[in-house]
């Protein structure tokens, strides 16, 4: 193959890669209503059993998608919510809601990058036990791509002090409760969740990859 033909072949097997479609379904399985937000995305009232397709565009980067509970909307869609509201139904581009809520985060394939980068974070505390399932290409990039969980009790574990109508705060997001760090109080969430992100440059254990074009499940209370 001549160095033409090999650079050829090399650009459009990146731009597939970087073009595929990838669909988020995100379910509620809890024995309440949650409202996921997401950033893309908006928002969607999930009851318990409820699906929601979430598509973001190839590319997207620094998006994240989590519940929101205890919330009460008006018929114009504006209203708050216990953890993680925006201040309606369909969160604004960029408005990540208030803590605490248990968060997922990902990055599509970059052309830098050509997987897609994936993790849950507890840095901004914790709301509802949630579950992240590839549903193909599971074990590839060494085992990288796999289903990630954090279903502990965290919110009837919470220290006292921590606690706050429907959820868990965090010590790396919420001043005078606690440090912050791999030898500080944030190890309470690490060593429940330990597939987790708990703390900054906690990434070495809780960054995971999968090839671009993977389909995905979000499952909250799985």
């Amino acid at each position: 193959m001549s160095p033409l033909s090999a650079f050829l072949v090399t650009f459009l097997a990146t731009f597939i890669a970087f073009t595929h479609a990838t669909t988020i379904t995100v379910v509620n399985n809890c024995p309440y209503t949650v409202w996921a937000a997401a950033d893309p995305g908006s928002g969607q009232q999930l009851n318990q059993g409820n699906t929601w397709d979430v598509n973001p565009a190839p590319g997207t980067k620094m998006a994240r998608i989590w519940a929101r509970t205890g919330c009460n909307f008006d018929g114009n869609g504006n209203g708050n919510c216990d953890t993680g509201g925006c201040g309606k139904l369909d969160c604004d581009p960029g408005n990540w809601g208030t803590i605490p809520k248990t968060l997922f985060e990902y990055a599509l394939a970059q052309p830098d990058n050509p997987t897609d980068t994936i993790d849950i974070s507890l840095i901004e505390g914790f709301n509802v036990p949630i579950a992240f399932t590839p549903l193909s290409n599971v074990g590839a990039l060494d085992n990288k791509c796999r289903d990630i969980r954090c279903t502990a009790d965290i919110n009837g574990q919470c220290p006292q002090n921590w606690k706050t109508t429907g959820g868990c705060n965090s010590p790396c997001t919420t001043p005078g409760i606690g440090s912050c760090g791999a030898n500080g109080d944030s190890k309470f969430f690490k060593e429940r969740c330990p597939d987790a992100y708990s703390f900054p440059e906690d990434d070495q254990s809780s960054t995971f990859a999968c090839p671009s074009g993977t389909n995905y499940r979000l499952t909250f209370c799985p």
